[in-house]
């Protein structure tokens, strides 16, 4: 079976269920991801087709049916293994097909599939399949085993005696019921809906694993223990200091098992049976179920945290740019100076020098003379510093020697993952003249100008928005990063003729080796004139092009459609528009009035696959050409008299950015070098069960200072002591529907088990 095949329509109705649409709507969108559309292009490029299905549908859907392909690969897989074995019912056929999980494919396959010599298939081939048999048989009766075992006894075969025989036939029987899809099934669902997970400490780890003391004699129901709780313990088994257990009610679970022999159990033949039935649920069965379910709940914990990862990272990827301005960076620092840059209004190096504005090693006048200099000679609009060390002194700086420049912004911005760039093969590539230690200043710059495209060139895991980020799958996690981060690249489109490498391979039907040669033919034949030339380029076919033209603009083209997010596929419609209004289009475009004139029923064609989905989006186009969806640049309003966390008293209210949003609250830069934590409880009035309803990565907030840990430099912050009303407070609804109410008589459970100062050492220890 191809990856590209359409899928099986047994899978479709499970998909629309999942995705919340129709059955035709999958068909349609399988049919364009067979054919190689992206789900950004098809998102909003093919709405007419799909029938409006938005990213985050089509995302579900692309997952979906990949699963259910590899599950298709795999049931053909295992129809052929059981065929050639000549085991290969009507009944199991129909059961294998049929199967919609990959668990009940492999647990349908289990009794089949090809495994090391178990002590079953030993017995087996001394011939003791028959007396399993027999003593099912003679359950009802009061025939003695040693009897029924008598005729297997072959000395040549190991079958010495009667005990020997009758051990070898409970063996099978043990198998057979550790084997039984129905008996997996029940005790699958007994675990992940009744087991506890108990941690406890390793003997003589109480010491060295002390950040683990919480789960040094820990338990609760596995399946409400929150994600980076089981992640917490998990990191606690590998580091060596805990160790952890499902436990649930085993003799309820192996009576339940005796009894799914459906025969007696007091007679003589019925009591190996169930001394049979202990050791399948004991030796095979339980551990073999506690597996899975661990497994599961792991992967549950992971995707968790793949998902707050993401969205963090989305977040930070969406912050407002400042603009196509000159900008200066300064990488802030005590002994070895502040590094500076400068970078024009297309993000180029025009200057770069090492200042020294603070002690130990301050030079004052120099560097004020210095900085006045590069203002004067390359007409800065904004100075973008670091939030690194000695970051606010050096703003202290700058605003003294701009005490009589109001115009010239001054931004702090986060600096994390500079010094990655600093050192990378992107930045060497780029910046091949440049010390390493003036790059980070570069980054810094073109972060305030344009956080996304200065962003994209950093590994994500290196942006310190992630959670338990290096004990989740890594492959899972970096797919996941890939889907946000082409999500952003595509929703705020790419200028052609300025993008890095890093930022067009995101773009929808690029890659890496495509971006790298347009680029390279940029670089060789000057800017793009307009989008059709890049079918020029090698490597970027009538598929790719159509793909990827919707999101790239080029802001000099002398077509104005070049610069909107109109696809070169419906400039032909535009063109029809400006006849009827005897306008050119560039004329038309970004002129709302005209716009507000055009009838878009008249422009339907249905044979063409164009209709009012399209229309609209045309229509909006030509109002706003090449909208940002990104909000207004802002810039947080540090205190001048707090730099330091001495500074600080409770009480306090102050501004500051989100830094980072985890499961049990957010962090927040307030301009010193400790963030501060407000814990999910002090967000909102209302309960709030995920904190990125209220806040995201990058948001400037107000808040309240709660309390201060100097010892431990912890600093505990609060939304709702300011005392806002819970009607002016934005709660975002989540697409799982939950209610934002705390369900009655239930405890915040992080509130109950940990402080805030907790929370931030251990997520700080991560």
């Amino acid at each position: 079976m191809n990856s590209d095949i359409l899928i099986e329509s047994q899978f479709i109705d499970i998909i629309a269920k999942e995705a919340k649409c129709l059955p035709k709507q999958i068909i349609a969108a399988d049919k364009l991801l067979s054919q190689g559309s992206t789900v950004p292009f098809i998102a909003r490029y093919r709405k007419e087709v799909t029938e409006n299905l938005i990213d985050e549908q089509l995302e579900i859907i692309a997952k979906q049916r990949q699963y259910f392909i590899e599950l298709a690969q795999r049931r053909d897989v295992i129809l052929k293994s059981i065929s050639d074995q000549d085991k290969l019912t009507e009944e199991l056929e129909k059961n294998i097909r049929s199967a919609t999980s990959k668990q009940v494919l492999e647990d349908l396959y289990l009794p089949y599939k090809p495994k090391k010599r178990t002590k079953a298939q030993i017995a087996k081939e001394k011939g003791l399949e028959p007396l399993a048999d027999d003593l099912l048989e003679n359950a009802n009766t009061k025939n003695l085993p040693d009897d029924l075992a008598k005729p297997y006894i072959n000395q040549e075969k190991g079958v010495e005696n009667e005990q020997k025989a009758i051990s070898g036939a409970k063996d099978i029987l043990a198998e057979r019921l550790s084997e039984s899809i129905d008996n997996r099934t029940k005790l699958r669902n007994t675990i992940a809906n009744e087991a506890i997970l108990n941690s406890k400490v390793l003997i003589g780890m109480e010491v060295k694993g002390k950040e683990y003391k919480d789960y040094f004699d820990f338990e609760q129901p596995a399946k409400d223990i929150p994600s980076h709780r089981l992640l917490a313990i998990l990191r606690g088994e590998r580091d060596g200091f805990l160790i952890s257990s499902l436990t649930i009610d085993d003799e309820k679970e192996i009576e339940r098992l005796q009894l799914s022999w459906k025969v007696p159990i007091d007679t003589p033949c019925g009591t190996e049976i169930a001394h049979a039935s202990n050791d399948g649920y004991k030796k095979l069965l339980k551990p073999s179920i506690t597996n899975e379910v661990r497994s599961e709940l792991q992967n549950n914990a992971e995707a968790e945290a793949i998902s707050v990862f993401r969205a963090n990272l989305k977040d930070l990827l969406m912050q407002a740019p400042y603009g196509q301005q000159t900008v200066m960076g300064l990488d802030p620092g005590y002994r070895t100076g502040c590094k500076m840059a400068v970078i024009n209004k297309t993000g180029n190096v025009v200057s770069t020098d090492i200042l020294y504005p603070v002690p130990p090693m301050e030079k004052f006048e120099l560097s004020k003379e210095k900085l006045l200099q590069n203002i004067k000679n390359h007409d800065i609009k904004a100075i973008a510093i670091g939030n690194g060390t000695a970051c606010r002194e050096t703003e202290a700086f700058v605003k003294k020697v701009l005490k009589d420049n109001k115009e010239i912004i001054v931004a702090i911005v986060p600096e994390t993952g500079a010094s990655v760039y600093s050192a990378s093969n992107i930045a060497r590539n780029e910046l091949p003249s440049l010390d390493v230690s003036l790059r980070g200043a570069v980054s810094i710059a073109r972060r305030l100008q344009d956080p996304l495209a200065e962003l994209v060139k950093i590994e994500p895991r290196s942006l310190g928005v992630g959670q338990y980020q290096h004990d989740v799958n890594q492959k899972l996690l970096e797919k996941e990063l890939d889907i946000a981060i082409e999500s952003v690249v595509n929703s705020v489109g790419v200028e052609l003729n300025t993008a890095s490498t890093s930022l067009l391979k995101r773009v929808s039907g690029l890659t890496k080796n495509t971006a790298q040669t347009i680029v390279k033919f940029r670089d060789d034949n000057g800017p793009f004139e307009n989008r059709h030339t890049l079918l020029k380029v090698k490597g970027v076919g009538p598929k790719a092009f159509e793909q990827a033209a919707g999101f790239l603009r080029i802001l000099n083209s002398k077509n104005a459609l070049d610069k909107t997010a109109v696809h070169p596929e419906s400039y032909n419609i535009v063109e029809k528009m400006s006849e009827i209004l005897n306008v050119d289009i560039n004329e038309l475009v970004g002129n709302p009035k005209l716009a507000d004139k055009l009838d878009i029923n008249t422009f339907i064609d249905e044979k063409q696959g164009v209709g009012s989905y399209t229309l609209q989006d045309i229509l909006t186009e030509l109002k706003r050409p090449g909208r940002d969806p990104r909000p207004q640049f802002e810039v947080p309003k540090w205190r001048d008299d707090i730099t330091t966390i001495n500074d600080l008293k409770a009480g306090m209210t102050i501004e500051g950015r989100v830094s980072n949003v985890a499961n049990f609250g957010a962090f927040v830069d307030i301009g010193i070098k400790q963030n501060g934590l407000i814990h999910v409880s002090e967000l909102s009035n209302q309960f709030i069960d995920d904190p990125r309803k209220v806040v995201q990565v990058g948001q400037i907030v107000k808040v309240k200072i709660l309390d201060i840990d100097h010892d431990r430099e912890r600093i505990g912050l609060s939304i709702k002591a300011l005392e806002q009303p819970v009607e002016n407070i934005k709660i975002k609804n989540s697409r799982s529907n939950k209610s934002s109410k705390r369900p009655k008589g239930k405890k915040n459970p992080i509130k109950q088990k940990h402080s805030i100062q907790d929370l931030m050492q251990k997520f700080n220890q991560r």
